[in-house]
């Protein structure tokens, strides 16, 4: 997985907070540990102590956390609103190493952060290493439209109720310090793998094989991570070693094609050329897909085969019948067969109609399009925080913003024939309809609403697409693969 894989999950949006009642302004150690952090390093403890009441009061609305910057627009008691962010430097690359390092080197950490865990002692030990994470004296930089030169109390609101949002969920400093949760564990998950290659052989794969190295063959065949397994263990055998890494081929340039079934004896009963000959050219396109993101993300160090969790992200996920039908006709590289396509669109069971606005959907989204298309339930947290979402925008820009209207879960009317729709992962659809059609993706998912709007308009794109499906053309050169997101 690329950097670029990581932009939608490296801005973070939270729900304002309701006041905080009661003595305790936070209630984990985290929150205390960077309130404790604020306070010794602020220079002006008036400004902390009105920040605080305010914070403690419901003044501060949604906050937008992404590395470096905390944003978030903070109310006077009239009402008067500031933009005010606080910036806090990135650790550099060499400080993440090092952070890495000292993960991986402390069991507990690593078992820890893969868990979704942040220990306390996390802090000292990182700043042992070299990796400040909590803020230091200066390292808070205020900026504020009421034009306060230094800390103001918006911004020292704003700090304060960061103590709150690390209460919910500590990964957050580690996001404020350059690093998304989910590009962090995957680091974590490298680093982990390729140290243990190197302790040993006793750290390689092992397979519970037959006699010849080669799992048993059922009537559904043998899974293909088996079979690099397998493989694997045969060449370790062959070398008179205990295990061995089977490693990855070079990168074709495109997928293979397979060979022709035409032949003058025909076909047997019950067998369809043409749909075995896409079939096998589909097996070739997902193939390359899964060695080039395998090689992208640096998961040779972990060898091939070695389990479902090595797949590519999606691949190791199940499809319906009908959501594979769709994949299919999404992801063909050549015109489908006229019989073949007739197959896939009773496998789908939309009806012409619906089956061609759902390739389009995937084309431009995969599973994930799909299930926004198809109106799949979204996760309340995402719900939550599209709604902080908008209603930030609408706190920056009240005058510029559409008016939105809620037309369902995760789904807002922005016109007549026009919705804006969120999916599961966080990402922003525009979908279009006219009169007596169905609903239709406009365009590719955007990070944020803003952005989905304006590529909308900048495409003028009106109404769902034409074509038929018999003459569906080949889907993109690099299309979502199966699942993706």
């Amino acid at each position: 997985m690329t950097h670029d894989a990581y932009e939608d999950e490296e801005e973070r949006t939270f729900v304002a907070l309701p006041p905080a009642r009661g003595r305790g302004f936070t209630g984990t150690w985290w929150g205390r540990a960077w309130v404790k952090a604020l306070e010794d390093s602020a220079l002006d403890a008036e400004q902390l102590r009105k920040g605080r009441k305010q914070a403690r009061d419901g003044a501060v609305g949604a906050v937008s956390i992404r590395p470096g910057r905390i944003t978030a627009v903070v109310r006077d008691r009239d009402g008067t609103g500031h933009r005010s962010d606080v910036l806090l430097q990135e650790l550099p690359e060499d400080g993440w190493d090092r952070f890495l390092d000292m993960a991986v080197d402390r069991a507990g950490h690593l078992a820890a952060l893969l868990d979704r865990d942040m220990p306390p002692h996390l802090v000292e030990d990182a700043a042992e290493a070299g990796a400040e994470l909590l803020p230091g004296i200066g390292d808070l930089e205020p900026e504020c439209t009421c034009d306060a030169w230094d800390l103001c109390p918006h911004t020292a609101a704003l700090c304060y109720q960061v103590a709150r949002l690390l209460d919910q969920d500590p990964f957050v400093l580690l996001l404020l310090r350059g690093r998304g949760e989910r590009r962090l564990l995957d680091a974590l998950q490298v680093r982990s793998a390729a140290r243990a290659e190197r302790a040993g052989p006793e750290a390689g794969l092992t397979a519970d094989a037959g006699d010849e190295g080669v799992p048993p063959v059922g009537a559904a065949g043998v899974p293909a991570v088996e079979a690099f397994a397998a493989e694997a263990s045969r060449a370790a055998a062959a070398e008179g070693i205990a295990s061995a890494l089977l490693a990855a081929p070079p990168l074709p340039e495109e997928p293979g094609r397979p060979p022709s079934l035409e032949t003058e004896t025909g076909a047997p009963e019950g067998i369809d050329p043409d749909a075995l000959e896409f079939l096998a050219a589909d097996a070739a396109v997902r193939a390359r897909r899964m060695l080039a993101e395998v090689l992208s993300t640096g998961r040779t160090e972990q060898g091939l085969g070695q389990s479902v969790a090595g797949l590519p992200e999606g691949l190791a996920t199940g499809l319906t019948v009908g959501q594979d039908a769709v994949r299919l006709a999404a992801t063909a590289r050549d015109a489908l067969p006229p019989a073949v396509a007739d197959r896939l669109v009773a496998g789908c069971g939309r009806g012409r109609p619906g089956f061609r606005v759902a390739v389009r959907a995937w084309r431009l989204g995969g599973a994930a399009g799909l299930a926004v298309l198809d109106g799949e339930p979204v996760p309340d947290d995402v719900l939550a925080r599209a709604t902080s979402r908008l209603q930030f925008a609408a706190d920056l820009d009240e005058d510029g913003r559409p008016s939105l209207r809620a037309a369902g879960s995760g789904r807002w009317a922005t016109g007549p024939g026009t919705q804006l729709r969120v999916g599961a992962d966080g990402r922003w659809w525009v979908f279009t309809r006219t009169a007596g059609a169905l609903w239709s993706p406009a365009g590719p998912p955007a990070p944020d609403p803003a952005s989905a709007l304006a590529s909308f308009r900048a495409a003028d794109v009106q109404g769902p697409p034409g074509g038929s499906v018999d003459g569906f053309g080949p889907g993109p050169s690099h299309p979502p693969g199966d699942g993706e997101t």
